[in-house]
């Protein structure tokens, strides 16, 4: 199923180090679809994510992928920090802690991340969540929740493999 996808593009985000799109961090906003981005596109805010999913699976582009959205904060991965500099940041909309992921959440996103996956030849190790690259700093997303996005990952995806 294809999701209704638009853009409003956020002014907080930078051209500069080119973004390398190695791999995924996946977010939830705490805010309604709607009050995310207006969040997003309010200038005093300093933040963004690349892709923004509502609970029906309708996905608002915040942020181009070759740019550095400001999601990520000070984090970690892959043995590197500066992660905005190589990971896009996918937030779904609302608290996971408070209200499950929908499927059409998941599936949205999933769609989202196919031709990506493909293009840059991505693997499950690519993927990841706020907690766990901000870890004490960070709670997103809900272990629950991670484990289910993981798992329809590994379902849509395949396996786990080294990436290229």
């Amino acid at each position: 199923m294809a999701y209704i996808e638009f853009d409003a593009t956020s002014p907080h985000y930078a051209r500069t180090p080119p973004h390398e799109r190695l791999g995924v961090v996946v977010h939830h906003s705490v805010l309604s679809f709607r009050d995310t981005i207006a969040r997003m596109l309010d200038p005093t805010s300093k933040v963004s994510y690349h892709v923004l999913v509502d609970d029906d699976g309708t996905r608002c582009t915040l942020v181009p992928d070759d740019c550095l959205a400001w999601h990520a904060g000070e984090s970690t991965f892959l043995g590197r920090s500066r992660t905005n500099e190589f990971l896009l940041g996918l937030a779904f909309a609302g608290d996971t802690y408070r209200t499950p992921l929908t499927d059409a959440q998941i599936a949205s996103a999933l769609e989202w991340i196919a031709p990506r996956w493909e293009l840059y030849r991505w693997s499950l190790d690519r993927l990841t969540d706020h907690r766990q690259i901000s870890p004490g700093r960070k709670d997103d997303l809900n272990p629950v929740e991670w484990q289910r996005f993981l798992a329809a990952a590994t379902r849509r995806f395949g396996s786990p493999r080294t990436a290229v």
